[in-house]
């Protein structure tokens, strides 16, 4: 389950899907705490220096599709915390 999610979906003319990508960029290039202005607000978000990717594109039904998928851990959560907290885990089957 997601702690939270934020989905945007508009029509863009090439130049506003442009102008959107490059302040995505300049977000990250930007460094740890970036904000970006989506909807009728803005989200702030920490980026570390390292990030995974995944770039996808899909043809079908008439269109095709481009996917820039980023991802990066966040804060560990008060449930791991407190797992590392108590120490390692056995997480073997009894015998």
């Amino acid at each position: 389950m997601k702690d939270l999610k934020f989905e945007q979906k508009s029509s863009l003319s090439r130049l506003e899907a442009a102008d959107l990508l490059s302040a995505l960029a300049a977000a990250l290039r930007h460094g740890d705490g970036a904000q970006l202005e989506l909807g009728p607000g803005t989200v702030s978000l920490r980026i570390p220096e390292e990030l995974r990717s995944e770039i996808e594109i899909e043809v079908g039904d008439g269109e095709l599709e481009l996917e820039v998928e980023l991802k990066w851990p966040v804060a560990q959560t008060d449930k791991a915390s407190a797992r590392s907290a108590s120490g390692p885990q056995d997480e073997s089957s009894p015998s």
